[in-house]
């Protein structure tokens, strides 16, 4: 339901959660009321919070999506290249993937949102370059323990190209593990891309994401706790929702699990 509420939330009969100036008459910090116009209630400029927390599901799902795709690409393609080749490719590819791993990711993050604007592109970017090395990582490492099955052996035995090879017999198989995994990991940027928010570093107001709507909520949690509960308890189950089809995932398409 979430997924299809952001993906229509153009659409939806929704109050407006991202424009102050278009709230100038509308209850300042209302408490949640289901058959009022604001159900979930309004923040301190009067913006609609169900409204915020929907649009800020487009931005969270689209930057963690956005996000796990460019690492699936790159960290795949190089992944795969290192996993097949090995010697001085693996060897080069690795020594590039070390070098990344060696900066601590929060540093890494900090660094990289500090000289980027924090628009949904760029946020997208930088969480991109911080799934690469674990999917390089994932795809070297079954497509080395591939490389040695019998179906890759034979393929080469008939003169297959190692372009076909990596194409039709490699990608595939360690294709499905991948996008298990990738569940879990865009679980994992959302959390990141809100707490960027959360720190002024990501996306800002009045532009709704999860992380800036409970920043901005924090100093009146005491008396309108619904400022901050609302968006920490949708981030919790989307985070926890994710987790469960990652595990899911996992044990339906990758085969070392099923043997479990």
């Amino acid at each position: 339901m979430e997924i299809i509420a952001a993906l229509f939330a153009d659409f939806l009969p929704l109050a407006e959660g991202r424009n102050p100036s278009l709230t100038l008459d509308a209850p300042i910090l209302q408490p949640p009321q289901i058959l009022s116009g604001h159900p979930l209630g309004t923040d301190r400029q009067g913006l609609d919070i169900l409204s915020g927390v929907i649009y800020g599901a487009r931005t969270s799902l689209v930057v963690g999506f956005g996000a796990v795709f460019l690492g699936v690409v790159i960290g795949g393609v190089l992944g795969l290249t290192a996993g097949y080749y090995r010697g001085k490719v693996d060897a080069g590819l690795n020594f590039l993937n070390d070098a990344l791993l060696a900066f601590p990711p929060l540093i890494l993050l900090l660094a990289l949102s500090s000289v980027v604007r924090p628009n949904l592109e760029n946020v997208t970017l930088v969480l991109g370059v911080l799934a690469i090395p674990a999917f390089f990582r994932l795809t070297r490492a079954n497509t080395m323990a591939y490389s040695q099955r019998n179906f890759v052996l034979a393929a080469r035995a008939l003169g297959a190209r190692s372009s076909r090879i990596l194409a039709r017999e490699l990608t595939p198989n360690v294709l499905a593990s991948t996008l298990a995994y990738a569940f879990v990991v865009v679980a994992v940027l959302i959390v990141a891309e809100s707490s960027l928010s959360f720190l002024g570093l990501s996306i800002q107001r009045p532009e709704p994401t999860w992380g800036n709507m409970i920043a901005s909520g924090q100093n009146d949690l005491e008396k309108h706790p619904h400022l901050v509960f609302v968006p920490g308890v949708v981030l919790f189950l989307t985070v926890l929702s994710l987790n469960r089809i990652g595990d899911w995932a996992q044990r339906r398409w990758d085969p070392r699990s099923r043997k479990l």
